[in-house]
């Protein structure tokens, strides 16, 4: 049986992310027009507009459209901004964030995942996307700070490194805490010291790897 990939589009943006206070326009358009479905691995692809993490290898995932959803709206980014993004994964969320971005900068941990979403980006006429393979939690560092920092896996807490990485007037997206109830965060900073902290929702993500506390391990 052939998969609608348009209907099941339409059903995701009115029926899961609309309903889920995502009401921005630019953002329901980016989900209306760049096709999830091709950042999904194929054996998944039936998946693709279901509201759930879309399994990688591994052990990575995909967030949910509803949380995709609200984190770019919560960014409110502007066309002359820089975005950094820790963890690329399938590259869906990087092209989203190329369409309302300058330019962005994209790590990922795991360097297989990078020619897959290269290719996407290609294809889709892309081009303000720089991908380096790191590890955040390993010294890579980016060159500069930028506008927006937006991290794609779950975290115990913030390092206090990204917040460096965050220009003045600039925000950070990330997802902290314990499964099953991680909280979503928008940190403004307001400037050098100071940072407003927004309590978005609750969702739950799997961690970023390398960002466990140390004290799980400890006996």
């Amino acid at each position: 049986m052939n998969m609608n990939f348009e209907r099941a589009r339409y059903n995701m943006v009115n029926q899961q992310v609309r309903p889920w206070e995502v009401l921005d326009s630019q953002v329901l358009s980016l989900f209306e027009h760049i096709h999830r479905e091709d950042f999904v691995p194929v054996r998944y692809r039936k998946f693709a507009f279901a509201d759930l993490n879309v399994p990688l290898d591994h052990d990575q995932v995909m967030m949910r459209p509803i949380v995709e959803g609200r984190m770019l709206q919560s960014l409110r980014i502007r066309p002359d901004e820089t975005v950094l993004e820790i963890g690329t994964g399938s590259g869906f969320i990087t092209a989203c964030l190329a369409h309302l971005a300058r330019r962005v900068v994209s790590v990922e941990l795991y360097e297989s995942f990078l020619p897959d979403a290269e290719r996407e980006l290609r294809d889709k006429e892309i081009g303000n996307v720089e991908m380096f393979a790191g590890d955040v939690m390993h010294g890579w560092q980016p060159e500069q700070a930028h506008d927006v920092v937006v991290v794609t896996g779950g975290m115990p807490e913030i390092p206090e490194e990204f917040r460096g990485w965050v220009n003045p007037g600039g925000r950070l997206f990330a997802i902290t805490g314990e499964a099953p109830a991680m909280e979503a965060r928008l940190l403004t900073r307001l400037d050098r010291q100071e940072w407003r902290d927004e309590s978005l929702f609750e969702t739950d993500l799997p961690l970023l790897v390398h960002a466990r506390q140390p004290a799980e391990f400890e006996f």
